[in-house]
Order: structure tokens, then C-alpha cells, then sequence
């Protein structure tokens, strides 16, 4: 069916035509052969490419054939002919007209305009480069590249009444945007990985009845998780630092970060494991591995309230303290500070 369609395009529709499509394929099939080294495919590529050069060839003979149209047949070769043909008897006037009126019957019709042929083709080459060239962004690519890891739309997540306060706590859909950079992986010092999970959550702080807003976003990569909250109450660094003290955190050490009262601790995770068969019980609670949180004041004041940075990973290796100093100066800005009372 294609084939007959294609045969009753005029010659200069339907050659550029073929020779357009026949280029675009042949190049494409040619860079996939190469790029995936299929010498089945640069062998498909070639036939389409010589094709296309058969293609090429047709239509410059033909442009040569119109512009030095085949000369006449020789003055003296005419000559010789009509002496060597009988003499023809004169006819009456009737037959003569009738002659007339059959050859002007016989008049060839008039010829495609050329210049209107070109135009089609050139408008077909144009539609064909607009396809090649918006082609890509219309389909779907086949590029396997992982992508990194979105934060979920929270829009229309109805938030906790701790949430309606003045001034509006940050959503975990906000921290979670503000934490999931395209530079993390390199301020984690891993900057060949691509973040695989990305989540927020506007929770309350527990035991609280829900009064305290404590959201929390987290992304995770192959190396390290990081985790950032904040948590709005009325207990101040110094206070917090008293009781890291009091507890198990381990290497507390009190510093400054962006002009706000800041503290460095470490304490192990907890690793919970759940059975989703029959019965669905889980096991119990055990240690996970290390993790290295930085804990900064909501205001310069320390009027009470704070931001944690958290990161960790499932080898136990941490960062560098100032993997979490560069986090927390990207990420700290965009929560606002807490009003002074």
C-alpha cells in the first residue's frame, strides 16, 4: 500500500521524499551500531544509506536532463529520410482540416510545473526535519540513566492543627525540597550517586498531643541517608545540650552555626524489623548503626526550638563534621527563624 501511494507522488515529491527519510535512518541505525558496536545493525544502516545515494544519483540526472534537453535529430538525417520516402499525394481540403483537427486532438497535455513540484518537496523535507527534530521531545527517550528521587506532592495533605500556628511551622513537603539539592551528593562527598528515596513528612513531636509540629524530610543514596527536622517546642540548645549529657550521645560537642547556638552528638539508630507473612509479627528492636546529628537553634536568640541533621549509613562509616556544617548552611536558610517572644 505504501509502495503505491509513493509511486503516485510526482518525481519531485517522491524522490526528495526518499532520499529525506532514507538519510534520517540510515544515519540513526548507523550511530546505534556503532554506539552498541551491532555489526547486523551498521549492515541495515549501509543499505539504507547506499539507497539513499541510488536515490541521490536519480535526481541529479534528472536535473541534468532538464537543463540540456537531448538535441534534435540532424538537419541532413532529415533530409535523407524525406528523399528516401515516397512522395506523398496531395489530399483534398476535407481530409486536410479533419487531419488538422485529429492532430490538434492529439496535442500532448501540458506538463507538471516544475517550480511547484520543488516547493512541495522542499515543504515535505521541512515537515520531515520538524519530525527529526521534535521527535525526541515528543517520545519518550530510551535512555536507561537512573533519575534522582522527587520529593511526593503533599498539596493536599491536610496538616496537623500545630501547623496553623504564627508563624507557620515548615512542612515536611517544604524541608524535604529544601533538602533534596542537586549538589547534596556532592556536599555528601559522594558526587557520582544519585538519590534513590526522597520524602517529607509534617508530623508532631511525640507526647506532645499533637500541640508540637515536628516535620522531617529525608533522602536517601547508595552511601549515605540524611535526615533533616525541626522541631518547635520551647526548649533551648542549652537546655537540649544538658541532656544529651544526661543520656547516651556520644562525642557532644557545642559550636556556632550560621550565627545560631549549635551542638554535635552521635548516637546509634534503630533497626526495626517487620514480617509482612502470616500473622504479620515483627521482630524486635535492635541497634542500628551510628549516626551523626547536628542540632541548631531556630533563632540567634535560642528562644527555644530547633533544627537536626542526621546522616548515616548501613556500613557505619559517617562523614566528616563538615559534610553536615555544608548541609546545614543550604538547607538551614530556607527555614524560617523562629519569632522572638
Amino acid at each position: 500500500m505504501l509502495g503505491f501511494l509513493l509511486r503516485l507522488l510526482p518525481f519531485w515529491v517522491r524522490e526528495p521524499l526518499l532520499i529525506a527519510v532514507g538519510s534520517v535512518l540510515g544515519v540513526r541505525i548507523m550511530y546505534l551500531a556503532v554506539s552498541d558496536h551491532d555489526r547486523v545493525a551498521a549492515g541495515i544502516g549501509m543499505v539504507f544509506l547506499v539507497f539513499t545515494a541510488l536515490r541521490v544519483y536519480a535526481v541529479v540526472r534528472a536535473l541534468r536532463a532538464r537543463r540540456n534537453p537531448s538535441p534534435a535529430v540532424p538537419a541532413e538525417g532529415a533530409a535523407a529520410d524525406a528523399a528516401a520516402q515516397p512522395p506523398v499525394q496531395a489530399q483534398p481540403p476535407v481530409q486536410a482540416q479533419v487531419q488538422v483537427q485529429a492532430q490538434g486532438q492529439g496535442t500532448p497535455e501540458k506538463e507538471p510545473n516544475a517550480w511547484g513540484q520543488a516547493l512541495a518537496a522542499v515543504a515535505v523535507f521541512g515537515a520531515l526535519a520538524a519530525a527529526v527534530w521534535l521527535g525526541p521531545r515528543m517520545m519518550p527517550s530510551d535512555d536507561n540513566t537512573p533519575q534522582p528521587a522527587s520529593c511526593s506532592d503533599g498539596e493536599h495533605e491536610e496538616l496537623p492543627k500545630a501547623y496553623k500556628q504564627t508563624p507557620r511551622p515548615v512542612t515536611g513537603e517544604e524541608l524535604c525540597k529544601a533538602l533534596n539539592r542537586p549538589d547534596l551528593a556532592k556536599l555528601l562527598k559522594t558526587p557520582g550517586e544519585t538519590a534513590t528515596t526522597a520524602s517529607g513528612t509534617s508530623n508532631t513531636a511525640p507526647l506532645t498531643d499533637g500541640k508540637v509540629a515536628q516535620p522531617e524530610a529525608e533522602v536517601a543514596f547508595d552511601t549515605y541517608t540524611v535526615n533533616v527536622s525541626a522541631t518547635y517546642n520551647e526548649l533551648s540548645t542549652e537546655q537540649y545540650v544538658k541532656l544529651m549529657r544526661f543520656g547516651d550521645e556520644e562525642d557532644v560537642k557545642t559550636l556556632k552555626v550560621l550565627g545560631r547556638p549549635a551542638v554535635f552528638s552521635s548516637d546509634h539508630t534503630m533497626k526495626i524489623e517487620i514480617n509482612l507473612g502470616s500473622g504479620g509479627s515483627g521482630g524486635p528492636v535492635e541497634q542500628g548503626p551510628l549516626a551523626r546529628t547536628l542540632s541548631v537553634a531556630l533563632d540567634r536568640s535560642d528562644q527555644g526550638g530547633y533544627c537536626e541533621i542526621t546522616v548515616w549509613s548501613q556500613s557505619g562509616t559517617l562523614p566528616d563534621d563538615s559534610v553536615l556544617l555544608d548541609i546545614a548552611e543550604k538547607v538551614l536558610p530556607t527555614v524560617p527563624e523562629r519569632r522572638v517572644h
